[in-house]
């Protein structure tokens, strides 16, 4: 038992970095009358900052199939549950207790949009936003701008923020933005980026071959390098056979 509290202490203490962004989301969506959104997930999806996420089916959510073990992540489960599918009661809650509710809702919606991407459907909606670019363009030079695709670092909660994969140079990069780069990488998976191109194998990239190459005078460096350990392999052998011991002894 104080194994499984102190469990769920740390994971309300890491979704505590959700609470920013759900206040300062909430205020704008109040001021707004003209913004209103029928369904959480809608709501959800359409905050600044969440942008990488895409909106999960709710027959998805609905399956309890698909949120096996999640109740042991998630502290107030089943109340974070009833929000996500607008099933929350109306019964009243402290305002505290209200806060954790909203910040397990929406840390609970991330593990399951981590599952929701992997399905056909979900690995469909991403791949329309990286054709779209939506998640960002490489800023590596010879890349030309290729669309980026979140990954994640850890599939454990809390562990890593979301990161950017580029298919053409294979390498990851963070996000621009710090409401991006603040994204549990958790959320979006290791495997992403490779099971997207498993199911889109015609649509991938080719590999950039084109490399920065360092120069030196017009040398490249690891040529200069090379003859520099030439050099110095030359100036040894020419001391043994000279049985000089000191460098200061070569003949000019």
């Amino acid at each position: 038992m104080p194994h499984s509290i102190s469990r769920f202490a740390s994971l309300a203490t890491g979704a505590a970095e959700l609470e920013l962004a759900l206040k300062s989301s909430l205020s704008k969506l109040l001021d707004s009358e003209s913004d209103y959104y029928k369904y959480w997930i809608d709501w959800f999806v359409s905050l600044e900052g969440n942008e990488y996420f895409c909106a999960v089916d709710e027959e998805y959510v609905t399956d309890r199939f698909n949120l096996t073990n999640l109740n042991t992540e998630v502290l107030h489960y089943q109340k974070a549950l009833e929000l996500i599918t607008d099933n929350l009661s109306n019964k009243p809650m402290t305002n505290e207790l209200r806060e954790q509710v909203e910040k397990s809702a929406m840390h609970l919606y991330g593990l399951v949009h981590a599952r929701y991407i992997m399905t056909a459907r979900g690995l469909s909606k991403m791949y329309e936003k990286y054709k779209h670019g939506e998640f960002g363009l490489c800023p590596r030079y010879h890349c030309s701008q290729h669309p980026l695709i979140p990954v994640g670092l850890s599939d454990v909660a809390f562990k890593e923020k979301v990161k950017l994969y580029c298919p053409r140079c294979e390498d990851i990069y963070c996000p621009k933005s710090r409401k991006h780069a603040r994204l549990d990488g958790a959320y979006f998976g290791t495997g992403l980026p490779h099971m997207i191109f498993l199911n889109y194998s015609a649509n991938r990239p080719a590999p950039s071959e084109q490399r920065y190459v360092p120069r030196i005078f017009g040398f490249k460096i690891h040529e200069v390098a090379e003859l520099h350990r030439w050099q110095d392999e030359q100036r040894e052998e020419q001391k043994k056979r000279l049985g000089i011991t000191s460098s200061a002894q070569l003949p000019a």
